[in-house]
């Protein structure tokens, strides 16, 4: 799949149809061999076809749907859509209540003519990063597959099948959540962009929460541009992509603690020369401490936010089949119950403190800069044991959590030489300059390309 821009050129000049598009997309979902078994949960085969042709019928006729009008999305496993469960990648709402209506994005989507192809796979209830799931399948990572699947790598997550639906020609862009880096981390490990917004700018309505103080939803496509239109959609605004920011002279913070630490080789050496390049095109890069991101691990120290409002929607329904999740999930939903209200509040003074001070340290920049993870895909083998889950984890986790506890908008920009792992560049921006921070990162994506 070419990047929308260039999709929707083809479909204006006639080169291309939104049935050969959205069946182009559906074949690879169920390529023989392929990984669509792992990446959808659902494919809605007659009713994306029906609705591409009806859209190529009004682009005879001159009409043209929308902004994504004739272009195949996926959307994840955890947006309702009407009239069927929703199951968030997990077995034990498979008998929920079907969904009465769409989710709001759904609607949006489809308001703007996009086809949705299908509800992709994801780490069970979006509880964690690593992309895992024992109930559907975890797809792998299109940089090293392996020649069996559990010799592959992770595809990242929670937003697993959705990084893999576009990076497999299943679908043009995908619909993700980032509570704690979900649209980011896959898209920095399967070397694609992954956008988070500002949280509350894209209704939640229609979705199920994993922490409904962090939660956010976004887009992983094969650009900035393609995000930003996704997102200007999703989020209801005018269905738009701004135009870039000059990268000569804006001004890049480069944090030099916390996120740095446990670097791998090849992230180190990516990331070093993606700040040279953007240092070469005219940026002005500063080195800051920011020192209050140390204050995290003790703020988290007993599952923070996330843990406490996931346990609070997941009590009644853990406490009767608890025994059919995913126990590495399981596990983290419960330590909610060890948090008093007390620690709740206590969780919630320090996040706006926190963020009092963060603004205070990085008001001069137009973005702060960091690698996306501290390391490349890990193999599905270095995650069998529960100790080693859970430390890659969090170690995955560490660097984009940031923003989400911050509440600011966030993009990953791959930053790898073609053949190398894929490595993520982060661009985080001031709470609600969601616009402004992709049009900077479409200037970054430049730069880094041109060089």
């Amino acid at each position: 799949m070419k990047p929308l821009r260039d999709l929707d050129r083809d479909l204006s000049t006639g080169s291309t149809s939104s049935a050969a598009l959205t069946e182009l997309a559906l074949d690879a979902a169920a390529a023989p061999g392929g990984e669509g078994q792992r990446v959808y949960t659902r494919l809605y085969r007659e009713a994306a076809i029906a609705a591409a042709e009806a859209s190529d019928r009004l682009r005879r006729h001159g009409v043209v749907a929308g902004p994504l009008g004739g272009l195949p999305i996926s959307i994840k496993d955890l947006f309702d859509v009407a009239g069927e469960p929703t199951t968030a990648g997990s077995v034990v709402l498979k008998d929920a209540q079907p969904a009465r209506q769409d989710a709001v994005i759904v609607r949006r989507l489809r308001a703007a003519g996009a086809i949705i192809v299908g509800k992709t796979n994801m780490t069970e209830f979006a509880y964690s990063g690593i992309g895992w799931n024992p109930h559907y399948g975890t797809p792998r990572n299109p940089w090293d597959r392996g020649s069996m699947p559990a010799e592959g790598r992770i595809p990242g997550g929670s937003s697993s099948g959705a990084v893999i639906s576009v990076t497999d020609g299943m679908a043009a862009a995908a619909i993700g959540t980032d509570t704690g880096g979900s649209v980011r981390i896959p898209a920095a490990l399967c070397g694609i962009v992954g956008f988070k917004p500002t949280a509350r700018r894209v209704p939640l309505a229609g979705s199920v929460p994993l922490s409904h103080s962090l939660d956010s939803i976004g887009p992983l496509a094969r650009t900035v541009a393609c995000c930003a239109l996704v997102d200007a959609v999703i989020a209801g605004s005018e269905p738009t992509v701004p135009e870039p920011l000059p990268l000569a002279g804006a001004r890049l913070a480069c944090v030099q603690s916390y996120v740095l630490d446990s670097m791998d080789r090849h992230v180190s050496a990516a990331y070093m020369r993606a700040l040279s390049r953007l240092s070469s095109a005219g940026a002005k890069l500063t080195d800051i401490g920011f020192d209050e991101l140390g204050e995290l691990p003790a703020i988290y120290s007993k599952g923070g936010l996330g843990a406490a409002e996931a346990y609070h929607w997941h009590r009644e329904l853990i406490g009767k089949r608890g025994a059919e999740y995913d126990p590495r999930v399981s596990a983290r939903i419960k330590r909610g119950a060890e948090q008093s209200a007390a620690d709740y509040l206590d969780v919630l003074a320090a996040r706006r403190d926190l963020n009092e001070r963060a603004d205070r340290t990085t008001r001069p920049y137009d973005a702060v800069l960091m690698p996306t993870c501290p390391i490349v895909a890990p193999r599905l083998s270095e995650i069998a044991r529960d100790e080693d889950f859970s430390r890659l984890n969090l170690l995955i986790l560490r660097n984009t959590t940031i923003g989400n506890f911050l509440d600011r908008c966030a993009i990953s920009l791959p930053c790898h030489r073609p053949g190398d792992a894929p490595v993520g560049l982060m661009l985080m921006g001031s709470r609600g300059h969601d616009r402004r921070l992709l049009a900077l990162a479409q200037s970054v994506e430049a730069a880094l390309a041109t060089a």
